[in-house]
């Protein structure tokens, strides 16, 4: 089974899904007059503008600032750590070049997502409003559409179970913790970490999408901030090699030493990656950002395409030069995700670096499956009813004991194919839709937006 995970992901989530989410985004990218490079400005001036909602009633449950943040808090995790040193591993230092150019795209991306978000909500069977990719097909797109609602639904239920976050915790602490007390690494032990893991995670989740809000506009600045310092430490210690890090991204990047098909293996591992860390496309996002009680769709979207800058631009950096500085992901032969990181900061920070590293992992991991579990929630609220959602937490809290004791590399391809599934569902959506949010452009007078 193992197996069959693995290869369909890799057929399903290589030049397929490289063309959907990138070839998707630069489509979106140009299409919208290069919104995430010429519009940044307004995205910061937007964040800081208020909107009350039209009738004087909330449209949602949260502000746009929380559901950035709690998108950033499911973005900004395992796969910024992890993910990177994967892909580091598989693809070298050329992967982080083609990240940030996901991370451009991905911002165009987010714009649409978080602009139809607002413009297509719905209601559930409480009579709650909700949004997300479910709610643009079936109140954005024809009635022939809604099984395709009820697809990304089920797709959603596997792509935002936290498995590599809830196996990449539990290996960073056997690493860090438990194997240098001479506590063997065995599935009993992974067990009653994953069970220590729901404890923590359950007093968040089970106090429903305001908790999660407010735990994430607390956590997601701190942790950005804690990380940015620490690689500032490594940076000065050993500013030598700062010019080799940035040159080993472009030349391995752009190498074609090795044939073109090197050249595109490299680029496709960068791309699969950057769309699991930043989740442009992939509607997660804006099933937070239709919780938001903003009215105004523009002003959403450019509050919705910071997440990419930050995640995939940003933290995906800061991650990348340690590891690159320290050298020691090339030639392994396995996938080791967190262990490489930990081992670089190690290595650089004799003594204290994977210690510091582990807190920073700590804050990482906890915030993205706080908010996973309100994807899972809302997927489960449009296929059983808002009265059947709440039992979502439950099964999600058992899948974390689950992911505790299964090997990474399945793990990963089976996010990996949920994901690629989710996607070509919002993407579709999102093409679809995209001349209305172009029209509503073209009516806007930016030069007077959000002074």
């Amino acid at each position: 089974m193992s197996d069959f995970i693995i290869n369909l992901s890799d057929a399903v989530c290589g030049y397929p899904e490289f063309l959907l989410l990138i070839g998707g985004g630069l489509f979106l990218f140009i299409y919208s007059g290069g919104v995430s490079l010429r519009r940044l400005p307004w995205s910061i001036r937007a964040l800081r503008h208020k909107q009350a909602s039209q009738d004087g009633k909330p449209s949602g449950q949260i502000s746009s600032l929380q559901a950035l943040l709690s998108a950033i808090a499911a973005t900004v995790g395992m796969g910024n750590i992890a993910g990177v040193a994967i892909a580091l591993t598989i693809g070298g230092p050329g992967v982080i070049f083609w990240m940030w150019v996901s991370a451009i795209v991905g911002m165009s991306t987010k714009f649409f997502e978080g602009a139809l978000a607002i413009m297509y909500k719905g209601k559930d069977s409480a009579g709650e409003v909700q949004g997300g990719p479910m709610y643009m097909i079936t109140q954005g797109l024809h009635r022939r559409w809604h099984w395709m609602a009820s697809a990304f639904a089920v797709f959603g239920l596997v792509g935002t179970l936290c498995f590599m976050q809830a196996n990449q915790l539990v290996e960073a602490i056997t690493t860090v913790f438990t194997t240098p007390m001479g506590l063997p690494d065995s599935v009993g032990l992974r067990f009653g970490l994953g069970v220590a893991i729901v404890l923590i995670v359950g007093t968040v989740i089970l106090g429903g999408i305001t908790r999660i809000a407010r735990m994430a506009s607390r956590i997601v600045p701190l942790m950005v901030v804690l990380y940015f310092m620490l690689v500032v430490v490594v940076m000065v210690m050993y500013y030598d090699r700062i010019p080799g890090v940035f040159a080993a991204i472009f030349h391995g990047a752009f190498s074609m030493q090795a044939g073109f098909g090197a050249f595109a293996y490299v680029a496709l591992t960068g791309a699969r990656r950057a769309a699991y860390v930043n989740e442009a496309g992939v509607g997660t996002a804006s099933m937070m950002h239709g919780a938001s009680k903003n009215t105004d769709p523009l002003r959403e979207g450019l509050i919705a395409m910071i997440a990419p800058l930050i995640d995939s631009g940003f933290v995906c950096t800061l991650t990348s030069i340690p590891i690159i500085m320290a050298g020691n992901y090339a030639g392994l032969a396995d996938v080791k995700g967190l262990y490489v990181a930990l081992g670089a900061f190690g290595q650089l920070l004799p003594g204290v670096g994977q210690y510091l590293l582990m807190a920073i992992v700590f804050f990482f991991a906890f915030s993205t499956m706080f908010s996973y579990s309100y994807y899972g929630q809302k997927c489960t609220n449009f296929l059983f009813g808002a009265d059947k959602a709440r039992y979502y937490n439950y099964y999600y809290l058992g899948m974390i004991v689950v992911a505790a004791v299964m090997p990474l590399h399945t793990l990963v391809s089976l996010m990996d194919l949920a994901f690629a599934l989710m996607a070509l569902c919002t993407m579709a959506t999102l093409i679809a839709l995209s001349p209305r949010v172009k029209e509503l452009m073209r009516r806007t007078d930016w030069n007077k937006l959000y002074r």
